[in-house]
Formats: structure tokens, sequence, C-alpha cells
């Protein structure tokens, strides 16, 4: 299987006025063609640096792809960094003056002469007409494979990626195989506690296994390469089979599924209705959970954080004058980045169940914690 990497190009990047979203997407469609993408950039607007990133990436992959510094104007330095660093010079090629014309023509409009510009291509380099916008792409030839530049226009990048450089790239690389991917969400353990079980399983080479933290949720990703869909399939069924039975109940879902989605499936398979107190959170417990259409019959969100009798009381209290089947009180102390805790209180069924959970993470990530914290405390206590 070939090597890729993707050098996003555009100072806006580096500045944070603007999101990097074409990456993930060649992302995504590279490791679907069982491409492995090797490595990312982002980069400024800066000649000599584009130079050096591009002349570093084609000694180490087969594919390259850049994105942005396509446009008209100074401050778009893609195609003269690109030909430097292939050692040739740039050529203006009529057949793109022409396209591009014929594009300004079609909203009654006329090229201005920097435009002229964009007609210009590294010596040798194949031209990729661009029919959605102004800025043909082209397709060079490195000692390694090949460097493909798009325009970073996500509209345009998505369509030339999809109808003319995945052909171009199955066709010069013979792309037969596949990457497929499989998520496993797990909430209640740490990631050194999913790692301890797991950590064999992590030094695989083909399936890959890796984890992805998130505040109060640890995913597994499963990656298999093989020649077709099936196979690729039948290689992490073994594996996931195999975290099943070592995380059991630490596991609430699989792929898009989410906590609020588990608990409101069992909240509605037994009809059952619920009443929901809560603090620190801004009442998104509550939100997430009515999005899900679960019956709420009662949300309180406090406005200060009462002791653990008073919040005893107030469920208990609740639980005799509105009767539902459930009460979850879920109250989060986080006065400052070292006191961070989070007290958990359930009646179901007459029965009480208590817990205190605390957070040692950033306190800006701590609601969110607090949030799928107590979606899995309901969970696992249902």
């Amino acid at each position: 299987m070939p090597t890729a990497e993707i050098i996003t190009i555009g100072t806006e990047l580096l500045l944070g006025e603007i999101q990097d979203t074409n990456t993930r997407h060649i992302a995504r469609v590279l490791r679907n063609a069982g491409i492995d993408l090797y490595r990312t950039t982002i980069i400024g607007d800066n000649l000599d640096r584009i130079v050096t990133v591009v002349q570093e990436a084609i000694a180490r992959s087969n594919i390259i792809l850049t994105t942005g510094g396509l446009g008209p104007t100074v401050d778009d330095p893609t195609r003269n960094a690109i030909a430097k660093a292939l050692g040739v010079e740039l050529e203006f090629r009529s057949d793109l003056w022409f396209e591009i014309e014929k594009h300004f023509i079609r909203y009654g409009r006329l090229p201005t002469e920097n435009n002229k510009k964009q007609a210009y291509i590294p010596k040798g380099a194949i031209p990729i007409e661009n029919p959605v916008g102004t800025a043909p792409s082209f397709a060079a030839k490195t000692k390694n494979g090949l460097l493909i530049s798009l325009p970073g226009v996500p509209r345009e990048m998505e369509y030339l990626l999809e109808n003319a450089v995945l052909p171009l790239l199955r066709k010069s690389f013979h792309l037969e195989g596949i990457i497929k991917t499989f998520s496993i969400h797990t909430s209640g353990a740490g990631e050194s506690q999913i790692d301890e079980l797991i950590g064999d399983l992590e030094l695989l080479s083909n399936p890959t296994v890796g984890l992805v933290a998130y505040p109060g949720q640890i995913d597994i990703r499963v990656a298999a390469k093989a020649p077709s869909l099936d196979e690729a399939n039948k290689m992490i069924s073994g594996i996931v089979n195999t975290i099943d039975q070592r995380l059991g109940n630490s596991i609430f879902g699989y792929e898009a599924t989410t906590l609020e989605q588990v608990v409101a499936s069992l909240l509605k398979k037994e009809k059952t209705g619920i009443a929901i107190i809560e603090f620190g959170m801004d009442g998104n417990l509550s939100a997430r959970l009515n999005k899900e259409l679960v019956l709420i019959e009662k949300s309180m969100i406090l406005e200060s954080i009462p002791e653990i009798e008073v919040i005893k009381k107030l469920s208990r209290d609740l639980y005799k004058i509105v009767e539902p089947n459930i009460v979850l009180a879920s109250i989060l102390n986080a006065r400052s980045q070292d006191d961070m805790n989070l007290s958990l209180f359930l009646i179901h069924h007459n029965i009480e169940i208590e817990k205190l959970r605390s957070f040692g993470g950033h306190i800006n990530l701590v609601k969110p914690w607090a949030e799928n914290s107590s979606l899995d405390f309901l969970r696992k206590h249902f």
C-alpha cells in the first residue's frame, strides 16, 4: 500500500481564523482507498518554508496532497514553491487559461490580469481541470510517486478529490486494498486502566488498536488493512470479541452510539420516566436526554451547591411527590483546578445508590466529564 502525506497551506489556518476541515476529509478518503496516511502538516504562505516541507515529504512518501495557495493573489505561493521543490520552472498553459476564461464568462465577468497566474503550473505537471472553480489543480511526478495540488476551498477540493484525484491514484498505484476502522466506546474506566487490559493488542501491526481519550469516555479504534471489506471485517471482528471479553460492562456502544442513546434506550424499553436534579453542568445533562425524547418527569437545575444530605432529601421528596421510576441527582463541584468532584445519588425501585467521583484533568473539561460520568452511572445502575 502506498504512503501519503497531506500539506495544508494557508497563514489563516495558523492564525486560527478558519478551521482546517480539508485534512480530515482527505484523510478519510485516503483511508477508504487503502492508502496509509503517514503525516499531515499545516504551513503558512511562505515560499521557502513550503519548498522545504514539500521536499521532505517527497523524500518520505509516495503520495503528497497539498491544498490551498492556488489563488491569483500575491500571497498564493503554492505553484512557485512546488516548482522550486521539484527543480523546474513554471510554464504557462493556454488550455488552462481558456478554461479560466470560460468559467468567468459563464458568470458574466471577465478575468483580471492576475488570474492569468492561475494558468501557470510546474513544467511537466499534468493539469487537472477545475469545473467548479477558477483554480486549476495539477499532478506532478516525484521520485517516489505523485504530488497533487488541490484548491483550498473545501467544495472545490472535495469535488476534484472524488472525480479526478482518486481515479488518478487508483490507476497510478493499482489500488485494490481497503483500510477499515471500527470504534468501541467505553466509560467509567480511565485510559491507563484500559491500556492495562488491552495493552498487548495495541502492539499489533494489523489490525492496529489505539486509544482516544475524551472527558469521561475512552474510545478504542481498531483498524485493519485487507484486500477486501469482508476480510477487513473478519480481522476486526476477532479483535473486537477479545476486547469485549476483557472490558465487559465498561463498553457502552460501538461506532456512532452515544451514552445518551444507550440510557434513553434502557429507559424507553421499560417505559420508565426519570427526574433529574443537577448542578454545575448548565442543564446539559437533562438537555442531552431530552434530545433522545426521554420522558423527564422533572428537571431541577440548582443555583448553589447543597450539602449531600440536602441532595438526598431533595431526591427522596421528589421521588415521593412526582413518583417517577428513577431520580438522579448529579452535583458537580468545580471550585478550582485542585478541587473537582461529582456527587451522584440515585433512587430506583426504592433502592438508593450513592457515589463520589473525583476529576484530575483540566477544569475546562470537567463539565463534559461530569455529564458523561452521570450518564454512565445511570446506565450501570439502571
